[in-house]
């Protein structure tokens, strides 16, 4: 089965880990962002090794972003920048393997990526896990 592994983040984590000063969180030194890009890479390759590796992306700062909704029955679309520290898609990981419970085992390694004290992501952390389907039979409500 494959599993799509989210990655959440906000402007605010793509300006610290840009050089840039976030909100009340200095930016990410070049060490820092090294070490968040060294731990990225070896749990990417570890997956690549177990086969278990499908595609991983990551995607542009919210402040590239559109969002469409529909409102009085008409779509209207806004730009980018959003909240400063409004969760958004960040990437996205597709795995395959035996079950949810190893594809949540594979998310939870996350939980180890090396950050500053002052990024401030210890207790906000968090990624999404979910089924793909392939087909509109495997979807249960």
């Amino acid at each position: 089965m494959k599993y799509m592994i989210m990655l959440m983040g906000s402007q605010r984590d793509y300006d610290m880990i840009t050089g840039k000063a976030g909100g009340d969180s200095p930016a990410w030194t070049p060490e820092e962002i090294g070490a968040l890009h060294d731990f990225m890479r070896k749990w990417n390759e570890e997956l690549v090794e177990s086969g278990e590796f499908v595609d991983a992306r990551g995607l542009t700062a919210p402040v590239h972003a559109r969002r469409v909704r529909l409102r009085d029955g008409v779509p209207v679309v806004t730009d980018g920048p959003y909240a400063e520290t409004q969760e958004v898609l960040a990437g996205y990981n597709i795995v395959e393997c035996e079950s949810f419970d190893r594809a949540t085992e594979i998310a939870a390694k996350l939980a180890y990526t090396p950050h500053p004290e002052h990024a401030k992501l210890a207790n906000e952390w968090y990624v999404d896990v979910r089924p793909i389907v392939d087909g509109v039979d495997e979807l249960e409500l």
